[in-house]
């Protein structure tokens, strides 16, 4: 491919990206805000050299820094980046930072633990809290799951309509730009709790929307994986022929219009891969069916653990998909899944893996 693409990746050290032309030779540079946790990197695809980090620090708490020359230089960009209304909390980490549609001029998202939903219209510049979704009726009923109550994925789907999900509240969605929002989680199993379909309380791992079909909804869940409409009534349960309802990473290809990939692990219990053997669940009909692919990744030993935010995909055609491990290793695919090879090893736990152009 001409097109010289950057996959970003967050660790808990410091970001670094790789870089490449053809998705098989790659150049590391880093690490960027040094000695930071950074749990999300992102490029805003309506100025590709504006990029965006979720940056955590254990001495001086989460900001959110900014590039706009590619990633070069980083600066703090998080005024206004605090709770209000709600007694007795503290904003605890930044998980999430997602650009706005194209028809949202220089408005970013931004999601907070706990459970928090901030929007800014300036291009990060300054930030405020979306009390609409953040002081929802339903908050009462939500609790933090085992990384915190972290508002983890947002969705911006064009014309006012966007998704989000909070583990572990759901996924709720706006029609209205914001203005209200509702919960979607009908069809959603929750199997430790004592309502096993409940209105709000799922714990959702990651959501994505399909790229180049924005109305598609996937969710990597606690509980399975599931496939829905954005204003469909309910989801459906997609996990069957997989060998785990339980896993974090998810990657829907943009080019693809039925594929989408996860990587299962055992269970709440053990965090891990299955079996000592890494693999990558791909499903190229919309999750009717699943294929286990492994050439390339380790066959036996191997016990991994892939966060929420450490799996993505391109926009090529066939796709290629990354993910990194909390052992310091990302592995790649450029060709949508069949084979992989290490991208980079070595590094501090990855967090986060994204991809842009660089």
């Amino acid at each position: 491919m001409a097109e010289k693409i950057a996959v970003w990746l967050g660790t808990r050290k410091g970001a670094f990206v790789a870089k490449s032309r053809d998705r098989e030779s790659w150049k590391i540079e880093g690490p960027f805000l040094r000695g930071n946790e950074v749990h999300h990197v992102t490029q805003d695809p309506r100025d590709p050299k504006r990029w965006y980090a979720a940056v955590n620090s254990a001495w001086f708490g989460p900001h959110i820094h900014a590039s706009t020359d590619g990633g070069k230089t980083w600066k703090l960009s998080d005024k206004g980046l605090a709770l209000r209304g709600l007694e007795g909390e503290t904003l605890k980490r930044v998980w999430h930072i997602e650009p706005g549609h194209a028809d949202e001029a220089g408005v970013v998202y931004a999601g907070c633990d706990p459970g928090a939903l901030f929007r800014s219209t300036d291009w990060g510049e300054s930030w405020d809290m979306m009390e609409s979704l953040t002081l929802h009726p339903t908050r009462s009923k939500w609790m933090p799951g085992a990384g915190g109550m972290c508002l983890h994925s947002i969705q911006c789907l064009g014309g006012g309509r966007m998704a989000v999900a909070i583990s572990a509240a759901g996924a709720f969605r706006t029609l209205d730009g914001g203005a209200s929002w509702e919960p979607h989680n009908q069809g959603v199993r929750a199997d430790f709790l004592p309502d096993k379909f409940p209105e709000v309380g799922q714990c959702v791992h990651k959501l994505l929307a399909h790229p180049a079909q924005p109305e598609t909804l996937y969710q990597q869940n606690h509980c399975g994986v599931y496939k829905g409409k954005l204003t469909g009534k309910k989801w459906t349960d997609i996990t069957h022929g997989l060998p785990s309802r339980f896993g974090f990473g998810l990657a829907v290809p943009q080019a693809e219009p039925e594929t989408l990939f996860t990587i299962p692990h055992e269970g709440a219990e053990y965090r891990c891969n299955l079996k000592g053997q890494l693999a990558v669940a791909r499903s190229r009909d919309g999750g009717k069916s699943w294929k286990l692919m492994t050439r390339g990744l380790p066959k036996h030993d191997a016990h991994v653990t892939v966060l929420r935010e450490a799996m993505t995909s391109d926009h090529a055609k066939p796709a290629g998909v990354y993910f990194g491990t909390e052992g310091g290793t990302v592995f790649s695919s450029n060709d949508a899944g069949e084979s992989w090879s290490v991208l980079a090893a070595n590094l501090p736990p990855v967090y986060a893996v994204s991809v842009g152009r660089a």
